[in-house]
């Protein structure tokens, strides 16, 4: 059974239609310089660590950040395989890769991007004279324009 949240932003998406959290199999390939991982399920997910333990912890972000662009995207999120019904040669070996959707969508909107920008240089040399933080204060002023609270000042102690 496959799951479709349709084709609305991934901010309009109801809750209910996000899961919580989403287990593949994954295949590992052992080789002599190390260990590459793919997702049968999901053609798109190749990674690789030196041993097994990097490996697993690549082929969890690789399927984390994966499955989140799928969301944001509107695809289809394919059910995963029956274990016992994929066929594997004997250097490989399945392993169950769990990821935690709201753990790696919160990583993935808090991450920040570098702006280029510019201003007069008086205001520049002013600025730096008073030590401001030109990242803090732009976000300032964009939220504040914006009308946007930040998700930190929560008061709440869920």
């Amino acid at each position: 059974m496959s799951r479709k949240i349709g084709k609305k932003s991934y901010q309009e998406q109801p809750k209910k239609y996000l899961k919580r959290s989403y287990s593949f199999p994954a295949i590992f390939d052992y080789d002599e310089d190390g260990i590459s991982v793919s997702f049968p399920d999901l053609p798109g997910i190749f990674t690789c660590g030196k041993d097994e333990e990097e490996a697993y912890d690549y082929a969890k972000e690789a399927l984390g950040l994966h499955l989140f662009g799928m969301e944001i995207d509107g695809d289809i999120i394919p059910s995963p395989s029956k274990v016992n019904q994929l066929d594997l040669d004997s250097d490989k070996a399945v392993v169950i890769v769990n990821i935690f959707m709201p753990l790696v969508r919160d990583r993935v909107q808090r991450a920040t991007l570098k702006k280029t920008l510019t201003i007069p240089k008086w205001i520049n040399d002013l600025a730096e004279e008073n030590h401001i933080n030109f990242s803090q204060v732009l976000q300032e002023a964009l939220k504040e324009r914006l009308d946007i609270k930040d998700p930190n000042e929560k008061n709440n102690l869920y």
